[in-house]
């Protein structure tokens, strides 16, 4: 008779126990490192069948612990563009500012006048 009480006991604290551990993991994961979040999208990333730097970049933006951002030309009628990525920068704006100016320079060195300009696709 008494283990049946106890285990009528046990019950309730054992489910205020899983309440309480809920959002302490939620909070965990909120402090810190921002790797594995996309941050705020503007515009979704478009690779079409492509492979290379700016799909690799774009991955590495996503996996970046800190302050973070990718941009990119516009996906138009052609299938060419061009794209640049700041990772881990002191903060979102500088991250922003860096990938737009890496992102540019790559049309500068090409020359290539179709693809438009560089936008912040994601930032974080």
């Amino acid at each position: 008779m008494k283990l049946k009480t106890m285990r009528l006991a046990l019950a309730p604290v054992l489910a205020g126990l899983l309440v309480a551990a809920v959002p302490v993991a939620a909070m965990a994961k909120d402090k810190g490192s921002l790797a594995g979040d996309e941050g705020k999208k503007r515009y979704a990333a478009q690779f079409g069948n492509t492979t290379g730097p700016c799909k690799d970049g774009y991955k590495k933006y996503v996996a970046a612990p800190g302050h973070s951002a990718y941009a990119q030309t516009h996906l138009g009628a052609v299938e060419a563009f061009y794209c640049g990525a700041s990772l881990n920068a002191p903060s979102q704006a500088a991250a922003e500012k860096q990938a737009l100016e890496r992102c540019n320079s790559v049309g500068k060195k090409y020359k290539m006048k179709t693809t438009g300009n560089c936008a912040i696709y994601a930032s974080k």
